[in-house]
């Protein structure tokens, strides 16, 4: 093997180590959160005006981890390389000028591509799709030279295993809440301290232009040289822009208000009791299926005198029949939609805060019934019994796939790959 030959090889293996690895955290850390991913692509919807597509973002929001997930899984391990790097020039060449557009328009704030995990901006995301796009040309022209760790009779079921995986994965957390929290409401987290900035932060710097008109001729001026006192120039407009972006605290706002509009923010982060909140972005849309659960998470509260709201971001009107069609009588309060869905990925789902500091969250499917809701409550009030679970839970994930693939690596080799080795000698 010559140079070039080498060269070509080792650049090929590169680019696919660095598509495997890109696209299974991409699509692991989208199956994390699945609603955060239907309310990113539901974001896309709206800004090119496709709302009549939003009833399908949850599924979208499933499909496209899954695909990222199993084309990682691929081609990290060379299972159908040719087809699969196909797939991934495809991905990238739609990729690639969506997310140019979303950096000279801006209509979304942030692509999404890596959820809450890592958030980065959109011009870092076309220059990252830049650097995958000639990765993908790489690995596509030369799929042949690609390492593969099966043999061609075990592909499929690699293939459909890590597709499915995906899917189960995102169902999970779906149906209960993501088994690790990317956002900054997670528990153990203190909003006040959250919300603070420190001394010496860097602030927001930015330019004032102002436009002043004269004989019909309009010129821009500076702060430090507009005609501030020349009666012969006519103010026409100001300008701002913002040239470099200051310290932002993780929660840039956090604000609960009653029914009369006054903010009682400080008595439920600031309140030394517990606090049970249940969280509810939209009423209209929340699961009444656990109310039985609910009252008697209320019950609870009122027996042992501890505030309990329901914070929504619905309007009066939605509120009022939700109590009539629930029974509800437990009090609310106001807060906006966006910061409610950031809080928990449940509507409704149920939050445990004291000082400020979130002990406790639950999904709707998961809220405490009668009989246990005592027990399940008091168990996360002393701040000794409070564990994060995260890393048992990334184990038993890491097991559940690799185990799978590692059996069938065996059972291939053992099968398929000695033997053509015996034939061959």
């Amino acid at each position: 093997m010559n140079y070039k030959e080498t060269a070509i090889k080792i650049l090929t293996e590169c680019s696919r180590l660095l598509i495997g690895v890109v696209f299974i955290f991409s699509g692991f850390v989208k199956a994390v959160d699945p609603m955060g991913g239907a309310i990113k692509i539901g974001d896309y919807l709206t800004s090119f005006g496709l709302d009549f597509l939003q009833p399908f973002t949850v599924l979208a929001s499933f499909a496209l981890s899954a695909a990222e997930f199993a084309m990682g899984v691929c081609m990290l391990l060379g299972v159908y390389r040719r087809y699969n790097s196909f797939l991934v020039l495809l991905f990238m060449a739609f990729m690639t000028p969506l997310t140019l557009y979303l950096a000279l328009f801006n209509p979304v704030s942030d692509c999404g591509c890596f959820g809450d995990a890592i958030v980065i901006s959109n011009w870092e995301t076309f220059f990252k799709n830049l650097v995958l796009s000639a990765a993908a040309i790489m690995v596509f022209m030369n799929s042949g030279k690609m390492f593969q760790c099966y043999t061609f009779k075990v592909y499929w079921f690699i293939a459909l295993f890590s597709y499915f995986f995906g899917i189960g994965f995102a169902y999970r957390n779906y149906n209960h809440l993501p088994v690790i929290d990317f956002r900054p409401y997670k528990i153990g987290a203190n909003i006040p301290s959250l919300m603070e900035i420190p001394d010496g932060a860097p602030e927001d710097e930015y330019r004032y232009t102002f436009v002043y008109e004269k004989d019909g001729v309009k010129k821009e001026f500076s702060l430090e040289d507009y005609p501030e006192n020349d009666s012969t120039w006519t103010f026409v407009e100001s300008k701002t822009e913002l040239l470099k972006k200051g310290y932002e605290p993780p929660v840039a706002s956090f604000n609960i208000y009653n029914a009369e509009g006054d903010d009682v923010t400080a008595d439920i982060l600031h309140n030394p009791n517990p606090v049970l909140l249940l969280i509810a972005p939209k009423l209209e849309t929340a699961d009444d299926e656990r109310i039985d659960e609910i009252n008697s998470v209320y019950d609870y509260a009122l027996e042992y005198d501890l505030p309990f709201y329901c914070v929504t971001g619905s309007s009066p009107e939605v509120i009022d029949e939700w109590s009539d069609n629930t029974g509800a009588e437990y009090p609310f309060r106001m807060a906006d939609e966006v910061l409610l869905k950031t809080i928990i990925r449940s509507n409704p789902g149920l939050v445990l805060l004291k000082d400020g500091t979130v002990l406790a969250k639950w999904h709707y499917n998961d809220i405490p019934d009668e009989e246990h809701v005592k027990a399940e409550v008091e168990k996360y009030l002393d701040v000794n019994k409070t564990k994060d679970k995260e890393d048992g839970w990334l184990i038993t994930i890491l097991l559940t796939f690799t185990v799978p693939l590692l059996l069938v690596w065996v059972y291939d080799f053992f099968r398929f790959r000695r033997r053509r080795k015996d034939k061959a000698e």
